[in-house]
């Protein structure tokens, strides 16, 4: 099910459930994680991708595990649980599977990838708020549950060599990022595990920056050679910025903005305000971080048989700070004459309408994935370099 679909249903869906168990979780039992190395699970995901030029010319790229990489990627999935509750139970279903297939398998190529269930606030609780109404979702207990697990990976996973702590790269979207910022905040900045954290990439959710971009004592990154710093946006189509009802991309109410870090420019070597191609992995099944519209045709006669398609050129981004908001600001440069298309899916719509608050939050992770996975690969070579 998806997103649009409910937002859309019926209010049964949020009725009053019994209160989600408190007991906490044991990470040790790898039943509780969605990805742990070594094992043909949820990130073990086929991402072979179809390659579709400017001039409609085709080729397949296919994907390899690595086999002994050097550092670690921590993810914490967004909102995607249908389980009617307000927090989800610990059981792996479709959605957290898919996620993952979307947002975290392809880092798999540079890092062990660890991904733990959570009791996260489920669709039906946003969909709650987002009538009005008062969440019945628990945010602390599914904090609580990533703290756990992040402390057991630090405990029982975080060894290389001679023992020595492994670089890890912490990665989020929307409800995810929203708890890395407070495992940030509690967990990291300022303790011991600061000094193996390669960067975080805090991805479709506001990370409240000071005068000096700094969230804490963690800077925003400004070049692809930085370790230990954070990488965050928010994604609005140039033709459509966040409207004054955007949750995204608002400045908070002490006046912090939001900050706006672009991985392709840094990649190029230019500044986060300044225009960058994307290197997007979209889906050809039609969804991002939940199920969605099937996808728009990707090129005239094409028939996509790879579960994701790249399109070099046809997307490209910077960060823009305009009135109370700063986003990723993406452009689609459209050809009419080439056979590519000249639109993307990606919105969220209910009855039809295009929910422009959200922006493109559904491919916030696919829009930049290809850069994002070159970007941390630069961040950890620089990180190993210390």
């Amino acid at each position: 099910m998806g997103l649009a679909a409910i937002l859309t249903m019926g209010a049964s869906a949020c009725a009053q459930t019994a209160p989600a168990p408190s007991t906490p979780n044991d990470y040790a039992k790898p039943d509780n994680w969605l990805c742990l190395p070594g094992r043909q699970d949820a990130c073990a995901s086929d991402q072979t991708t179809t390659i579709v030029e400017a001039d409609g010319k085709t080729s397949v790229e296919t994907f390899k595990a690595a086999t002994a990489p050097a550092y670690d990627c921590f993810y914490v999935y967004p909102t995607v649980s249908t389980d009617p509750g307000g927090n989800s139970d610990m059981v792996i279903d479709p959605a957290e599977k898919r996620v993952v297939d979307q947002q975290l398998a392809r880092f798999a190529s540079k890092c062990r990838v660890f991904a733990p269930m959570y009791r996260q606030v489920t669709l039906a609780a946003l969909r709650s708020v987002m009538l009005g109404r008062p969440s019945p979702g628990d945010a602390e207990l599914a904090y609580g549950d990533v703290r756990d697990a992040w402390r057991w990976y630090l405990a029982n996973e975080n060894k290389g060599p001679n023992n020595q702590p492994r670089g890890v790269v912490l990665i989020g979207h929307s409800q995810g990022s929203r708890v890395l910022l407070n495992l940030l905040k509690n967990e990291i900045d300022g303790q011991p595990a600061q000094k193996q954290m390669i960067s975080a990439l805090v991805l479709g959710m506001n990370t409240p920056v000071d005068a000096a971009g700094k969230y804490g004592s963690i800077p925003l990154c400004t070049k692809a050679d930085q370790a230990g710093c954070l990488v965050t946006y928010v994604s609005f189509r140039a033709t459509s910025p966040p409207p004054a009802n955007s949750r995204f991309g608002k400045t908070d109410a002490d006046g912090h903005r939001a900050g706006c870090v672009n991985p392709a420019a840094l990649l190029a070597g230019k500044a986060s305000f300044e225009d960058a191609p994307l290197h997007a992995y979209l889906s050809s099944k039609g969804f991002g971080a939940v199920e969605g519209q099937a996808p728009k045709p990707f090129a005239k006669g094409l028939t996509v048989t790879t579960p994701f398609v790249s399109m070099p050129g046809l997307l490209s981004a910077r960060c823009v700070s305009e009135g109370d908001f700063t986003y990723l600001s993406v452009k689609i440069n459209a050809d009419p004459a080439d056979p590519r298309a000249d639109d993307i899916g990606g919105d969220i719509a209910v009855a039809g309408v295009v929910l422009k608050d959200w922006g493109l939050h559904l491919i916030d992770v696919n829009l930049a994935m290809g850069d994002l996975v070159a970007l941390v690969d630069r961040q950890a070579a620089a990180y190993g370099a210390k």
